[in-house]
């Protein structure tokens, strides 16, 4: 069983930054692949990047390349998000998601394991 806590979340003018955290449980961290997901109200959850268990491989929405960048630390057993240059469209719930396997995806059936989600709201 993995638990993932994402925290980071909060309100920010368009065009500002935040940075998503994700913490994981476990010891196999880095033969995880990792993704971040997001759902806005009344709309389905859909996908914003990935990351491979070595993080030598990453896997972006088109929506948020180039602004957005995922990484992780595996000794931390943590993946972050840092989203910059930010739109009012980004406002949603940003959801953490593990797969055990350690190749990216953005296909949200592949994951195994989801955080509790954190919100992000951007004002215009």
């Amino acid at each position: 069983q993995v638990q993932l806590v994402e925290s980071g979340g909060g309100l920010v003018q368009a065009g500002g930054s935040l940075r998503l955290s994700c913490a994981a449980s476990g010891r196999t961290f880095s033969s995880y692949a990792m993704g971040w997901f997001r759902q806005a109200p009344g709309k389905e959850r859909k996908f914003v990047a990935a990351i491979s268990g070595s993080g030598r491989s990453t896997y972006y929405a088109d929506s948020v390349k180039g602004r957005f960048t995922i990484s992780r630390d595996n000794a931390k057993n943590t993946v972050y998000l840092q989203m910059n240059s930010l739109k009012s469209e980004d406002t949603a719930v940003y959801y953490c998601a593990a797969r055990t396997r350690p190749y990216e995806s953005g296909d949200y059936r592949v994951y195994d394991y989801w955080g509790q989600g954190t919100q992000v709201t951007v004002s215009s």
